[in-house]
């Protein structure tokens, strides 16, 4: 046993054992070879060299380089492959063996860790959709007739999902303000942040037969933070009457690491009081609290601007799985469903410049000047924690992501 082990870590740190969320990363020396790692601490372990080592059944699933086997199969082994893990690192006896896999967070390369098949994106945040509602409809309703009875979303972009540290080349597009002629063509002037959080699909499920509530710990594997990114003249001009298109399609940025829902057990939380009834398929009443108490914090240019509550979501991610798959639509491993931005009451807490800024009414300042959208140069950095067992905090790593200028 080594004197100072990376396993003996800090009181406190949000990525010990209670925690260890998956990636996948490559070292300097094999570039090309991707390999499934987990976060211990400032350390990744590279899973599938500890499985091999220590004779592990699984470690043909933890030697892939992506998530997706392991993802496919099912929750039983998720469970078992956790409780191996958490032995590899808490046991002293397994030290000799664990200590030379492990790599300095700082000295690899970490990757999109799953493949993903389909992307959804919801609008689940009661507080984000009301001022929405309010910017746009000042005269009108501020949610639509149908927001407290469905949770609303969109399908999106599969492909244009990336992992955080990407830039964000400036997305290009017509844009038409009410009070133009005719719209124009170029660069998006009001480039926008969605704080979101992101939920993993592990076992698929067969086309026509809807997942119910209580089934949402059996498909979904974990969660991840995510960014949206959204241009939001883009979107002004296009959405009607269809919805989001190209001001969302461009880039969707997401945390390299995965944290298994078992480790955010005691983040659970319950969602806000529903002040309509559900339909049966939505009703969570009897169900176990469908909330997670998640704080997400939002710096641009190293400056916090915003601590959006996930534990104020109106709909959880069990009743946005059950109302995707309601009409039968099939799960597929890799699928990937956002939260919607997240909002909190406050203005402190709102998930977008959209809100913050009130659609460029109200700047906001930073020490590099005022901000009503994003500009070129800008750095976006979400992160997050929820509490964890015995007063721990389980870290959700971060989505980092840097504007580019247009293309061309």
């Amino acid at each position: 046993m080594s004197e100072h082990s990376p396993l003996d870590l800090a009181e406190g740190d949000p990525f010990g054992p209670h925690n260890l969320p998956y990636g996948v990363f490559t070292t300097a020396d094999e570039p090309a070879r991707r390999r499934i790692g987990v976060r211990i601490g400032g350390h990744v372990l590279d899973a599938g060299a500890a499985a091999h080592a220590l004779g592990s059944p699984h470690a043909d699933l933890l030697g892939r380089p992506s998530l997706n086997p392991l993802l496919a199969a099912g929750r039983a082994v998720w469970q078992e492959v956790r409780r191996e893990l958490t032995a590899w690192v808490t046991d002293p006896a397994h030290r000799a063996a664990v200590e030379p896999l492990l790599h300095p967070l700082g000295t690899v390369e970490l990757h999109l860790p799953y493949e993903v098949a389909d992307y959804v994106d919801f609008y689940a945040s009661e507080h984000h959709a009301t001022n929405v509602g309010r910017i746009f409809r000042p005269d009108g309703d501020a949610l639509t007739p149908n927001w407290k009875h469905l949770p609303i979303g969109y399908h999106g972009r599969a492909g244009t999902i990336v992992v955080s540290g990407t830039d964000v080349v400036r997305p290009t597009g017509q844009r038409k303000a009410p009070a133009d002629p005719a719209p124009v063509f170029g660069p998006s002037v009001k480039l926008d942040i969605e704080a979101e959080v992101g939920f993993l699909v592990g076992t698929p499920s067969e086309l026509g037969r809807p997942v119910p509530l209580s089934s949402y710990r059996d498909h979904v594997f974990g969660l991840t933070l995510l960014n949206d990114w959204s241009a939001r003249d883009v979107q002004a001009w296009e959405y009607v009457p269809l919805g989001p298109f190209l001001g969302k399609s461009f880039q969707t940025s997401v945390s390299a690491w995965v944290t298994p829902l078992e480790a955010l057990d005691a983040a659970r939380t319950a969602p806000p009081a529903r002040d309509l009834p559900l339909l049966p398929y939505l009703d969570d009443a009897e169900e176990e609290p469908g909330g997670y108490d998640v704080r997400i914090s939002v710096e641009i240019n190293g400056e916090a601007v915003a601590e959006p509550p996930f534990s104020t979501m109106y709909w959880t991610a069990a009743q946005q799985l059950a109302h995707m798959t309601v009409n039968g639509a099939s799960l597929r491993t890799g699928d990937l469903y956002g939260s919607g931005t997240v909002s909190g009451p406050e203005t402190g807490q709102r998930g977008s410049l959209l809100e913050l800024t009130w659609n460029g009414r109200d700047a906001i300042e930073l020490a590099d000047g005022k901000r009503t959208f994003l500009e070129d140069g800008d750095e976006v950095v979400l992160t997050a924690w929820a509490p964890g067992p015995d007063g721990t905090r389980v870290g959700l790593g971060e989505v980092r992501g840097r504007i580019a200028p247009a293309a061309g």
